[in-house]
């Protein structure tokens, strides 16, 4: 049985009964208590399960006037978007300290898992993808940071968003959205950017304009695989000559690269995104989603080395591709934001690229038959480029070095009843400035991990085991010395069987989920643990 079976789609913060995820400092003070009371635990999921939750920190509010504006209320029942417009707050003033964005969802009866967008000016602020719910009904909340974005939220301006969704007799589930944004009047955080572009699609393809005096250039892309079809399980994907369910040209290794003027200028792991159908396995998620899946963070490419031709006032070309995906082949997402800081000293920065090293691209694949077929895959890149910017305060150079590697080992049995992966990704990002005053440097290095069989039984029993994880280590040192410091470490673990090919009262399904969010540096500690057990939250402990 393929892990396709029972998993159509699709996709950070989630709040469930007095329990938050966000984006966020770990200095927050975690919400729950540091204990758990004993509770009921049923034989087998019933029809009503926890809200959904997670362990990550809440977002941080500071203590400010604040003001709140509805971006988006709506009932989704298929592919038609929600179309509205957006004003300012009135009573904020024009520059904030923070802005956070929470998303207020809930559906009953059957539905699958589904993949949404909310745009703001064209700008996609938010995606997002949804729980499964309960017969009963759920409710979820989903909350985020969205202070960068405050260059789009300073003017009037169009909204759009869609959770594409399909509603009949036996898909019931209608989804009842509202979004709103909520301002905190203040001084604006230094990190905030100046200004939020999106790229024009032209005859050439998509192109960017900055402005000329552009001193720091970052775009951020928004990469789903998604669509119901092998794409969104990519990481499970064999080479053509392997009898599978799904199939590409080479195999599982992707790539997120980003091109300027047909060069490359960034490469990146995409995260192996798992949505609350995935594994085959909807028990999994009921409660405690994979991480990530219901804020999708966009991937970031610092494109600084290149502010110096970019700031030449005319169109550059900017691309994104998947490497890996076959041609002509659809079943990724791939939206860009580009965020750009000014020189206020400066009308017109000047400047030039380097530096622009891009190693050879290494992929392999070995598929091995036997009893239990195997695919090993090992793939990377590297890519090395460093420009200079003449501002107001001096000449600077920014260097950017990133490598990425994969390294997967997928084995099966006939028919998929035994179907099994082992894989790690790796992105290890360093980031150089050197201008007036000590060089500083940041380097990031993550690992994304899958762990995971799901098998059935000569009795339509369907097991999945499965461990995910999400971890970072950034360090940022200047002339040598450290100056921040922080590790994140977000696991997760589910253990969940039920009878395939019977209605649903028959399924009899038992289920373990967990996960551990531990957050933790120079700007302080966050842990928080929540195990569930049937649909029921056993445990919800935190602390350092």
């Amino acid at each position: 049985m393929s892990m396709l079976t029972g998993a159509i789609l699709l996709a950070s913060t989630v709040l469930g009964s007095g329990a938050a995820r966000a984006d966020a400092s770990p200095s927050s003070s975690p919400s729950p208590s540091s204990a758990s009371a004993p509770v009921e635990v049923p034989a087998e999921f019933g029809t009503d399960w926890h809200d959904p939750l997670t362990a990550a920190p809440p977002v941080v509010r500071p203590h400010a006037k604040s003001c709140q504006v509805t971006l988006a209320e709506a009932q989704f029942r298929d592919f038609t978007p929600y179309r509205g417009s957006y004003t300012p707050p009135d009573g904020c003033g024009d520059r904030w300290s923070k802005v956070v964005l929470r998303l207020d969802g809930k559906v009953k009866g059957r539905q699958f898992d589904r993949l949404g967008y909310l745009h703001v000016g064209g700008v996609e602020i938010f995606r997002t993808s949804t729980p499964e719910p309960s017969p009963d009904g759920i409710t979820w909340s989903v909350e985020k940071d969205v202070t960068r974005y405050a260059d789009t939220f300073r003017s009037v301006r169009d909204v759009e968003m869609l959770i594409g969704n399909v509603v009949d007799d036996t898909y019931t589930g209608v989804i009842d959205v509202k979004v709103t944004l909520t301002f905190y009047e203040g001084k604006p955080a230094a990190t905030a950017p100046d200004r939020v572009l999106t790229l024009t699609d032209g005859p050439g393809g998509t192109t960017l304009t900055t402005p000329r005096n552009s001193e720091r250039v970052v775009a951020e892309v928004y990469a789903t695989g998604s669509g119901g079809g092998c794409e969104e399980y990519w990481y499970l994907t064999v080479p053509a000559t392997a009898p599978y369910s799904c199939r590409s040209d080479d195999g599982p290794y992707r790539e997120v690269q980003v091109k300027v003027d047909g060069r490359p200028a960034g490469i990146a792991a995409p995260f192996p995104t798992v949505w609350t159908g995935g594994w085959s396995n909807p028990f999994l998620w009921y409660v405690v989603p994979g991480p990530r899946a219901f804020d999708i963070k966009p991937i970031e490419y610092d494109l600084t080395p290149f502010a110096g031709i970019l700031n030449d006032g005319r169109a550059h070309r900017v691309e994104v591709s998947v490497v890996g995906v076959p041609e002509g082949q659809s079943g990724w997402s791939t939206p860009v934001n580009v965020l750009v800081w000014q020189d206020p000293g400066k009308a017109v920065v000047g400047g030039g690229l380097l530096t622009h090293d891009a190693g050879e691209l290494t992929d392999s694949t070995t598929y091995t038959p036997g009893t239990e077929h195997r695919v090993d895959t090992e793939g990377g890149h590297r890519l090395t480029v460093a420009g200079y910017l003449d501002t107001s305060h001096g000449r600077v150079r920014t260097t950017v070095t990133r490598a990425v590697a994969n390294t997967s080992a997928h084995r099966w049995t006939d028919g998929e009843t035994v179907d099994g992966l082992d894989a790690s990704w790796t992105d290890d990002e360093s980031v150089t400035v050197d201008g007036r005053g000590p060089a500083r440097t940041t380097r990031t290095h993550r690992t994304y991990t899958m762990n995971g069989t799901t098998t059935v039984g000569a009795d339509d029993r369907l097991r999945t085991v499965l461990t995910l994880g999400d971890r970072a280590d950034s360090v940022t040192t200047r002339n040598g010395r450290r100056t921040s410091w922080s590790r994140l470490d977000d696991t997760y673990r589910g253990d969940a069987t039920f009878t395939v090919n019977v209605p649903r009262d028959q399924r009899h399904a038992v289920g373990t989920t967990s996960e551990r969010y531990r957050l933790y540096g120079s700007g302080g500690c966050y842990d928080r643990r929540l195990t569930t057990v049937q649909g029921v939250l056993t445990e919800d402990h935190g602390g350092c």
